[in-house]
């Protein structure tokens, strides 16, 4: 009888180690970007992909200046800007209670202007609209256009997913997930989702952000109101984002106790 159980010591005990070992950890082939690069390759030179023009749509905020050497028209044209504040501002609240709204019909209302159509019209295109329509009337301004409401989301298998808040012209996906405090390493690189709005509804888009040559996707830039999902890996239920020690020796010190009760 004894030996049977020094027997049976000897084969559960590696069972039950390799056991634990197999839904141990994450591979860390699944963690890494550019997996695609070989490991002999020193250079890769590639070409970013272009940054997509955003055409502005029903519901979107402009923020509108106009510079100018006489004062009279500047507070003219910046009224609400100084009214709030004494001063020029800067801040996010004034920035959007001072900015125009893509109404349903695809206008704005600016000031001694009127109504301006530009939906359908990038940034750059309405500021040059902006431009030539004023230079009719006044002298010696510079106007500014800035899109107020870009906004993307990112969700799934990521340290902070959330809303984020964008303050520049724009940004890629890594950046993106890099605000978001990066992927977590039950994320999927394989499977992450994009979700953009077209012009017939919601387009969505697989990424492979393993790929050295995603750099080239027509996807790498990020719109306004994209929606970024990271699928988790198949495994997560089962796996450890790091070896589990403690289970480990936990699991051998009962199965040992267990073992020693019986003999």
């Amino acid at each position: 009888m004894k030996k049977g159980f020094v027997k049976s010591k000897g084969i559960i005990l590696p069972v039950l180690i390799l056991s634990v070992m197999m839904i141990s950890c994450v591979p860390q082939k699944k963690i890494r970007y550019f997996q695609s690069l070989a490991k002999e390759d020193t250079l890769n030179i590639f070409e970013f992909a272009p940054k997509p023009d955003y055409k502005l749509k029903v519901g979107d905020n402009l923020y509108i200046k106009v510079q100018s050497l006489d004062e009279k028209t500047y507070k003219f044209f910046n009224y609400e800007d100084i009214s709030r504040t004494g001063n020029i501002g800067y801040s996010d609240a004034n920035i959007y209670l001072t900015s125009y709204t893509v109404n349903d019909s695809g206008f704005i209302q600016f000031p001694f202007v009127g109504k301006i159509f530009v939906l359908g019209l990038t940034v750059d295109e309405i500021s040059n609209k902006l431009q030539k329509i004023i230079e009719q009337y006044l002298v010696e301004t510079t106007v500014i256009v800035k899109l107020v409401n870009f906004k993307i989301t990112i969700l799934g298998e990521v340290q902070q997913p959330g809303t984020y808040l964008i303050y520049q012209d724009r940004i890629n996906i890594y950046e993106a997930l890099a605000k978001a405090g990066d992927l977590t390493v039950f994320s999927d690189r394989n499977k992450v989702v994009l979700v953009r709005q077209g012009q017939d509804g919601a387009e969505l888009h697989r990424l492979d952000l393993t790929q050295k040559n995603f750099l080239e996707s027509p996807y790498l830039y990020l719109l306004p109101n994209d929606i970024v999902y990271v699928e988790p890996l198949r495994a997560k239920q089962y796996a450890f984002a790091t070896f589990p020690y403690n289970l480990l020796f936990s699991t051998i010190t009962t199965t040992l106790l267990i073992l020693n009760y019986f003999n």
